[in-house]
């Protein structure tokens, strides 16, 4: 399973519709978040995702509402049992947690700061306060192989794992390289950009990305007050996933001043098709 679930998608403010952000990242038997703002443990709850099930807590800036969810999660965690599943926090700034053994805390920053079974995250500065980071899901690259010419080249049995490990083996018919009877699977890839401007960094990250999640708090005739506070428009979203030729953008992080979001959506749409406005308890398999 490689499943994104958003949990809050509103900016700044919670509104009826919206909580604060927040969303899970489920890639088989690992479980993350990517920012956990107000009220986010009562989410994971709405959506079955499961909040005892939390191995990584990942937050994008030091801004309150992208993390202030974090405490409350914690403390249900070490009340709901005497010995709390281990979990990890990374951070772009540093906060003293005491009274909580079953975590480690990790300071932000940029490059790979995860590898897990199969895949690593990485993360990007961006243009937004002081410790803004975007986030990179990679996915490893898979070998596979081209079953029919392996079979008529003579692999069978134990060879398939032989040739994996040496790279070349001798069939009845003959040597065979592993490069003759394989073929590579490109790993599939998340980003998410945290608040922030349209950011280069982030465009790069993104290149070929099966999903961009990117902030967009206002719409394109607010460009200039989006500027000022260091967010993005609709429109500057869509413009950063065309430019990055991703498959599939969602908007997230929506001003709460946008009751209906169809503006917003249409803006972005007029620069990049495949684009959806997340809302909570959206689930997105990759």
């Amino acid at each position: 399973m490689f499943r994104v679930t958003f949990l809050g998608t509103s900016g700044s403010i919670p509104t009826v519709e919206r909580g604060m952000p927040a969303m899970a990242i489920k890639y088989e038997s690992e479980l993350m978040l990517w920012d956990c703002g107000e009220g986010t443990q009562r989410q994971l709850m709405k959506y079955k995702v499961g909040y005892g099930s939390v191995d990584h807590i990942f937050v994008s800036h030091p801004h309150l509402d992208h993390y202030l969810g974090m405490f409350g999660l914690l403390e249900t965690l070490r009340l709901s049992s005497p010995s709390p599943r281990h979990l990890n926090i990374f951070m772009p700034k540093t906060l003293e947690l005491d009274g909580y053994p079953f975590i480690s805390l990790h300071k932000m920053r940029s490059g790979e700061i995860y590898r897990g079974k199969g895949f690593s995250v990485s993360a990007v500065q961006v243009k937004h306060c002081k410790g803004s980071y975007g986030l990179v899901f990679q996915e490893q690259d898979k070998i596979k192989f081209h079953e029919e010419k392996a079979h008529s080249l003579g692999l069978k049995g134990t060879l398939f794992r032989e040739i994996q490990k040496k790279g070349r083996v001798k069939t009845p018919k003959g040597e065979v390289a592993l490069e003759d009877v394989t073929w590579t699977k490109a790993g599939r890839k998340v980003v998410y950009s945290g608040d922030c401007l349209p950011d280069d960094n982030i465009i790069e990250a993104a290149r070929g990305a099966d999903l961009l999640i990117h902030e967009a708090t206002f719409e394109e005739s607010m460009k200039e007050e989006a500027a000022e506070r260091f967010h993005s428009t609709a429109k500057g979203a869509a413009e950063v996933a065309k430019a990055a030729g991703v498959k599939r953008l969602a908007l997230t992080h929506i001003s709460p001043r946008y009751s209906d979001s169809a503006a917003l959506l249409e803006e972005a749409k007029a620069v990049f098709r495949d684009t959806v406005i997340a809302e909570d308890g959206l689930s997105i398999d990759i």
